[in-house]
Formats: structure tokens, C-alpha cells, sequence
């Protein structure tokens, strides 16, 4: 997935990623603004997750979007 295209749509990606993990508060979903590391993280906080339980998700995710926002 090209994340820098991700943060170019930010706004219609975020949708996706709330529906994903609604344990995301809305503040954190603009923090994260496109960027794969700060979803990490967030992932990490927001449900008591390790960083490679949270990569997994992400990946999981991204596998998911069907060649969405790929390169």
C-alpha cells in the first residue's frame, strides 16, 4: 500500500480505518493523518496491543483494500 498516497486522501480513507477500528477517537483519526507508523502506535494504545500484533492488523487491513491506494 503507498501510505503517501493514503495521507493524500486522508479524508477518504479515514472512513476505512474508523470502520476498521472504532476504537479510534475521532482526534486520534486526525493525528494519524495518513501515517502507517502513527496508526501503529495509536492501534497499539487504543487496544493494548503489541507493535507486531498492530503491524499484523495493519497488513490484514491493507490486504483487505483490494489494491486500493496501492503503487
Amino acid at each position: 500500500m503507498d501510505w503517501n498516497r493514503v495521507a493524500e486522501n486522508w479524508k477518504e480513507f479515514r472512513g476505512k480505518v474508523k470502520a476498521e477500528w472504532r476504537n479510534l477517537p475521532d482526534d486520534c483519526l486526525d493525528m494519524i493523518a495518513g501515517k502507517r507508523v502513527a496508526l501503529s502506535g495509536r492501534l497499539q494504545e487504543a487496544y493494548g496491543i503489541s507493535r507486531n500484533e498492530a503491524e499484523q492488523l495493519i497488513k490484514r487491513f491493507e490486504r483487505q483494500q483490494h489494491g486500493r491506494f496501492l503503487k
